[in-house]
């Protein structure tokens, strides 16, 4: 099993542009944040039309479909289950059954008590809804009442317990909110005189925008036909979730002014300056561990290969293969090219380790096609705690490196030699100070509040 991150944001304001053609673009460039499903909304300053389904960017829209969405303000989603689940109809945007407003969220609220009890004191009805929807049906709620969009926003901040870069689109509005600890990241650029907002600076790229800036921690922006608006909703104190930079980010984008790409390929030095191997190759496992064995390889002056081949269209499909199949795991998604392991010293370069499993089976693979020596190194720490704010990881007791230690899990997957990145060095790769991150799935310190989850961190 990977970490799997949980959803892409990407919202668009500007008279002259095509709108929902621009979020299509962004969310297509942010795929690798969610694919369970994905949707548009957008608005025209009378109406906001919205279409959703489950599958990749590539499945949910056509020429058809685009050609319906007409209008100056869109916001996207991309989406992997957050609470709740996996069900078709929590995609978003969160439309609710009017059309006051639509919500586009990445993160998680690992609390959602104090919204609960707000909104069944309100009498709005709460049942089946996930973390997303009940943020949703909040900011609806008073403006029904009455409020605007910001004040909506503003009475309602303190209510969501946990992790929110959200995007929020009225009839002619966007706007973006970050939670007080800017857990995931959240982009502003400008495009032919018009803005986006976007989870990373990549999709801002991908549309020919250019990057502004981040929005801070505990604040607002609007986006109207008047510009853009700044206003700090709450004191804000940075805690950037670092698997950002170790895996879910795409190594193209920007973060806290640092290229991912940079980062991992530092990452990857360290390593090799921790544990260095006598070897005769260095393999990545593909695709996110290519720049930290880069990093390795250069450091430790072995030979850089590709010695994996990744099946890039299996991924998530409707269609499930053969019983046979599915039970071969990596077999089916990672392929070894015949002769290039063969009587070789290897050391595997990967991001991290969740339950064990996958890690053995790639073991296994290389050592079955001929590998003398097979090293297993990690660009991270181990994954010790569970993460509560967007992150699909397993309970504690699930997590291998939280029950085991390394000698252990080196014998569980079946390598000669296991070595983690430090979790000094792994600071030290970003180049930026340790305050501004929250790294809780390494040390178990959690910035956001867990409320009722605490007992299961």
């Amino acid at each position: 099993m990977r970490l799997t991150e949980k959803c892409a944001v990407f919202g668009v304001f500007g008279r002259r542009l095509e709108a929902a053609r621009l979020v299509h673009t962004g969310l297509w460039t942010l795929q690798h944040r969610g694919q369970e499903s994905s949707g548009i909304s957008v608005a025209d300053g009378t109406a906001i039309r919205t279409h959703k389904g489950p599958g990749l960017v590539a499945h949910v829209y056509d020429e058809p479909i685009l050609d319906r969405l007409t209008g100056h303000v869109a916001v996207g989603h991309n989406r992997y289950s957050t609470s709740g689940g996996a069900h078709a109809d929590h995609s978003q945007p969160v439309t609710g059954d009017a059309t006051l407003v639509v919500l586009a969220h990445n993160g998680n609220l690992p609390s959602v008590t104090r919204l609960l009890a707000h909104l069944e004191q309100r009498r709005v009805d709460t049942d089946g809804a996930n973390d997303s929807e009940l943020m949703h049906r909040a900011i609806e709620h008073a403006m029904r009442g009455g409020a605007g969009i910001e004040a909506a926003v503003r009475e309602s901040f303190d209510l969501f317990t946990g992790v929110f870069s959200m995007l929020l689109m009225t009839r002619d509005r966007l706007v973006a909110v970050r939670d007080r600890c800017g857990i995931r990241p959240l982009a502003i650029g400008a495009v032919d005189g018009g803005f986006v907002v976007s989870s990373e600076t990549c999709a801002i790229d991908a549309v020919r925008g250019t990057f502004l800036g981040d929005v801070k921690p505990g604040e607002m922006i609007v986006i109207d036909d008047d510009g853009l608006h700044a206003s700090q909703i709450v004191e804000g104190r940075e805690k950037l979730d670092i698997f950002e930079f170790v895996y879910f980010a795409r190594p193209d984008s920007v973060l806290m002014g640092r290229v991912v790409n940079e980062v991992r390929q530092d990452l990857g030095a360290h390593l090799a300056r921790e544990h260095p191997v006598p070897a005769d190759v260095v393999i990545p496992v593909p695709d996110s561990a290519v720049p930290a064995a880069v990093g390795y390889a250069r450091q430790s002056g072995i030979p850089l290969d590709f010695g994996l081949l990744k099946n890039r269209y299996i991924h998530r499909t409707f269609i499930r293969p053969a019983q046979r199949l599915r039970e071969s795991g990596v077999k089916l998604k990672l392929n070894p090219i015949p002769g290039m392991l063969r009587g070789k010293r290897v050391v595997v370069i990967d991001d991290s380790i969740v339950r064990g499993t996958t890690a053995r089976q790639i073991v296994d693979l290389i050592r079955g096609s001929g590998a003398t020596e097979v090293h297993f190194l990690v660009s991270s720490p181990p994954v010790k705690f569970p993460d509560f704010y967007g992150i699909d990881t397993p309970r504690r007791d699930d997590l291998i490196a939280a029950r085991m230690s390394v000698e252990e899990i080196r014998r569980f997957i079946r390598a000669d030699s296991l070595g983690y990145l430090s979790y000094p060095a792994m600071i030290a790769a970003t180049g930026l100070p340790e305050d501004v991150f929250s790294t809780s799935s390494f040390n178990g310190v959690y910035p956001v509040d867990l409320g009722e989850k605490a007992t299961l961190a």
